[in-house]
């Protein structure tokens, strides 16, 4: 049996594996992890979410390049939202019919543990169908360091105050070597303590998901081994709990108007299709992989469904930090991201962050009568 023939029947590969496979035609490779995607995941349906991105701070004190959010307190547009601003920004996702918002903000050294506390109790007593799954693990490092407490012992109170999950920020490219480059974060959190406090959440039971950015200048090896990375500590949470992450999702970095602009290459949307297709053939034990419309476009998005990708991904009503590094595909509707799916040929259908079905949606009261049939 050829590599390629392996690979679409979904067997286990070694890194070096994923980087002769990465070196085959395009749509051979994406044909490959098309294959496994429609033998692991309902075949006919692909999934998004209705959620909504709220920054509630762009202070931050990791400076990682690659950002263009961040800012200092001495900076004029530096910002704290309230809880009455957050709260009205979740009143607007009830409206329209969301279930999670996903809520991220710099490493604020200047906000105190019971701020963060308060705002998940006040949220939580406000808005009980909505899905708090907030706070990444740089973040979670930042409140130990704060409190002298471990990462385990934030996450407890946060999970007793209200909180469902991490989202996947600062995952980027599980390899020091690339992550704490110069050019990129050298203050960036590392990867053992990224994966670390990833599995404390999941020992916990909190909902997890799991990304990677490429473009900063990495080999296809180095992608190769942040997989792999990626698959061990899905095998150890499975293992010790049945709770690993529930999804993979990669984009491109984004440089324009940041400081890492013409220090890395940035990847383009060849290079981020061949990188699904690598990410849905290595990683074995995730089901679910996201298209990212938002730095890809639609176009390119609706393709990586045919790359392996079975989501995608959410409505984003809100989103401030990968616009402000270059990507320009503003937040969208339920109707757009449903035509993108009928065109494709899928049966669009609304989940959960934990990716069970909310409902199908009626294409035709959403895109009229000429709405291909789904």
């Amino acid at each position: 049996m050829s590599l390629i023939q392996r690979a679409a029947s979904g067997a286990r590969l070694t890194a070096d594996e994923g980087v002769a496979l990465h070196a085959l035609p395009l749509f051979e490779l994406g044909g490959a992890a098309h294959e496994v995607r429609l033998a692991r995941t309902d075949p006919e349906l692909v999934t998004y979410l209705i959620d909504r991105n709220v920054n509630y701070s762009n202070v931050c004190n990791v400076g990682c390049a690659f950002c263009g959010f961040y800012r200092t307190r001495r900076q004029d547009d530096h910002y704290v939202l309230d809880v009455d601003q957050i709260s009205a920004k979740l009143t607007e996702l009830e409206a329209v019919g969301g279930t999670r918002v996903l809520m991220q903000g710099g490493v604020n050294p200047y906000l105190e543990f019971s701020w963060y506390l308060d705002l998940l109790r006040e949220l939580r007593r406000r808005h009980p169908t909505i899905r708090l799954e907030v706070f990444s693990p740089e973040e979670i490092k930042g409140m130990a360091k704060l409190t002298g407490m471990t990462t385990r012992e934030v996450l407890v109170e946060l999970q007793a105050a209200g909180l469902d999950g991490l989202p996947g920020g600062g995952g980027e490219m599980l390899v020091d070597e690339v992550r704490h480059a110069k050019h990129v974060s050298p203050a960036r959190i590392g990867t053992d303590d990224w994966l670390r406090i990833m599995a404390e959440a999941q020992a916990l039971g909190l909902y997890t998901t799991a990304t990677m950015v490429i473009g900063f200048g990495e080999t296809v090896a180095q992608r190769a081994a942040s997989l792999l990375r990626l698959r061990d500590a899905q095998d150890r949470a499975l293992a010790e709990h049945g709770n690993g992450f529930s999804a993979f999702i990669s984009w491109t970095l984004q440089t324009q108007g940041v400081r890492i602009e013409g220090k890395a290459p940035g990847a383009d949307a060849t290079d981020y299709l061949r990188n699904v297709a690598l990410s849905r053939l290595l990683l074995d034990n995730f089901a679910n992989f996201q298209s990212s419309w938002p730095t890809m476009g639609h176009k390119v998005a609706q393709t990586a469904l045919f790359f392996g990708c079975n989501d995608y991904g959410s409505t984003m009503l809100e989103e401030n930090v990968v616009s402000q590094a270059g990507a320009r595909h503003s937040a969208t509707a339920e109707r757009e991201i449903v035509r993108q799916v009928v065109d494709a040929g899928f049966v669009p259908a609304q989940r959960d962050s934990l990716y069970r079905i909310v409902r199908r949606p009626d294409v035709h009261a959403l895109l009229g009568p000429d709405a291909a049939a789904a």
